[in-house]
């Protein structure tokens, strides 16, 4: 394990001060060209110790990084203002169906700045959005972490240490700001944003040993002895776990991850259509099947984007003012979770019956994306997860009331 300070990574373009306008039906389309790009390189990059810079050059490149960033910070407000939530769950797929390592970088890039504008201060959001806007600076948000976790430890005059290492840090090596989440003497979670070009921390490549989503480079990063000042702590403490807006956040992962049961679906039907094997009655079974369920998965999609439309024109809602309509939303979103994880299992399942052993061989791409699905799908805390959305259906009164979708109140 070796200290090194990270360059910045990516091509840097040059810095414009009035960058050019997004337009978001022009970044729909960009997100088609891209994600074919993505597709034909996705083998390529299926090693260790390599990420998908080229493909994250293209998305910074199109206007992607920044379109998270409100309007007034050079962005679109993609899914940070609700009203593009159901356009920023249609890229998060397409991106996710081309790659899911390139799926999984791009959605913890978003939640990042999603976190920076819900609960930084003016004046971080303005420095921080301006890397991502003049920069092309990606963020991310690195919070696992085993018994060595990070501890925040308090210098005086504004200072921080920080002692400690965090697991899974999606993207090291080309994301450029992750959020990480530390722990304070008296035992708060406290969420800070990390220049990792401004500082040196010890990273370990080889900690990183995955079935599949070996291109997100998730790798083990020490940062004991960073020195961070009190502009680079973000929110108060307890912020990153509070409700809705943590598990609001499922629904990202949850696109992108029914991207992935869509490239499943189009590799195996491909193949199936190559040795001629379409015309047996097994096969439309489990293809029917699998129809059924991608589309299931993309009604529970648009439900969960008119549903945060509902609750706030804001992603989660204002932190100041706080909704008694929270466990709903929450339990909602969590059934979006759980119901797409099992159109995807189950995708697995028919697939592999499907195309059989010859079928699971390079070079065709279905063992691949399957062990990146069976990775990405290991989310935490699905258990409790699903027990929210009991623990709500229990103490509702009437059940056809559970989930009303009532008309977008005015703010």
């Amino acid at each position: 394990m070796t200290a090194i300070r990270l360059p910045a990574q990516l091509v840097t373009l040059a810095s414009q001060l009035e960058p050019p306008p997004i337009d978001l039906d022009d970044l729909l389309q960009q997100t088609v060209e891209i994600a074919s790009f993505c597709t034909q390189n996705a083998a390529a990059i299926d090693r260790h110790g390599v990420y998908p810079q080229r493909e994250l050059e293209s998305i910074a490149s199109a206007g992607l990084l920044r379109a998270p960033l409100a309007p007034k910070y050079g962005g679109l407000g993609l899914g940070y203002e609700t009203s593009s939530i159901g356009s920023l769950l249609e890229i998060l797929k397409q991106i996710g169906r081309a790659n899911l390592a390139v799926g999984r970088i791009y959605e913890g890039h978003v939640n990042g700045l999603q976190l920076l504008q819900t609960f930084g201060t003016p004046d971080q959001i303005t420095k921080y959005a301006r890397d991502v806007r003049d920069r092309h600076k990606i963020f991310g948000v690195w919070n696992a972490e085993a018994q060595d976790g990070v501890k925040i430890v308090p210098l005086g005059q504004g200072k921080y240490r920080l002692e400690g290492a965090k697991t899974f840090a999606t993207g090291c090596g080309c994301v450029d700001r992750p959020f990480i989440g530390g722990t304070m003497p008296n035992g708060e979670w406290q969420l800070c944003i990390i220049s990792m070009d401004e500082v040196t921390t010890a990273i370990d490549p080889d900690w990183w040993q995955p079935a599949g989503m070996k291109a997100t480079a998730s790798y083990k990063v020490d940062f004991t002895g960073v020195i961070l000042d009190q502009s680079e702590l973000i929110g108060q403490p307890g912020d990153y776990y509070r409700q809705p807006w943590l598990t609001a956040g499922v629904v990202r992962f949850a696109a992108v991850q029914l991207g992935g049961a869509e490239a499943l679906f189009t590799a195996a039907r491909q193949f199936l259509q190559t040795i001629d094997r379409t015309k047996d009655p097994y096969q439309e079974e489990r293809f029917g099947k699998m129809a059924i369920g991608i589309e299931s998965g993309q009604l529970w999609l648009q439900g969960a984007a008119k549903m945060l439309q509902q609750y706030h024109p804001i992603f989660a809602g204002d932190p100041a003012a706080p909704s008694p309509r929270a466990p709903t939303l929450v339990a909602y979103l969590n059934m979006v979770r759980t119901a797409i994880e099992q159109i995807c299992m189950d995708a697995i399942q028919l697939v592999e019956r499907s195309v059989g052993t010859r079928g699971l061989l390079p070079p065709e791409p279905i063992e691949r994306i399957i062990r990146d699905l069976t990775l990405y799908l290991r989310q935490p805390a699905f258990d409790a997860a699903l027990a929210t959305v009991g623990r709500y259906a229990l103490q509702t009164a009437a059940t056809e009331s559970l989930w009303t979708h009532e008309p977008t109140p005015k703010f």
